[in-house]
């Protein structure tokens, strides 16, 4: 496991907690209690929607079904056709050549990190 899979996953673990713990939350709640940067946050998303663990309702995000797939699952699709090509590139790259906004993008490499599909030569952070 990378550790670009690692963060995500233990992101993605810290989001469930807190949802766990406090139930259904909005997404800047989440943000400011688990003091994650909101790239992180949405990469999190991603991987919990691949493991079936997560869904949002209107702006609400909780534990259950995921209801994420179609959005989540396609923009995971194009970004893997990027990343199947050449993984050695910047966020901005991958949204721009996937045609995927980059917060969908950060949900989008979490699901593909919960598929061990995300090595470390990916940048996700803004620099």
């Amino acid at each position: 496991m990378s550790d670009v899979e690692k963060s995500i996953g233990n992101n993605a673990g810290r989001i469930w907690d807190f949802l766990s713990d406090e139930g259904p939350q909005v997404r800047s709640k989440i943000i400011e209690n688990t003091k994650m940067p909101e790239e992180d946050f949405f990469g999190a998303i991603g991987w919990l929607a691949r493991e079936n663990k997560i869904r949002k309702d209107k702006r609400t995000y909780k534990i259950g079904d995921t209801n994420l797939t179609t959005k989540i699952g396609s923009d995971a699709g194009k970004v893997w056709e990027v990343l199947h090509k050449r993984n050695d590139l910047d966020i901005s790259v991958i949204a721009r050549l996937s045609r995927v906004n980059k917060k969908d993008c950060y949900s989008a490499l979490g699901w593909l990190a919960r598929e061990g599909k995300v090595t470390a030569k990916i940048s996700v952070r803004k620099k």
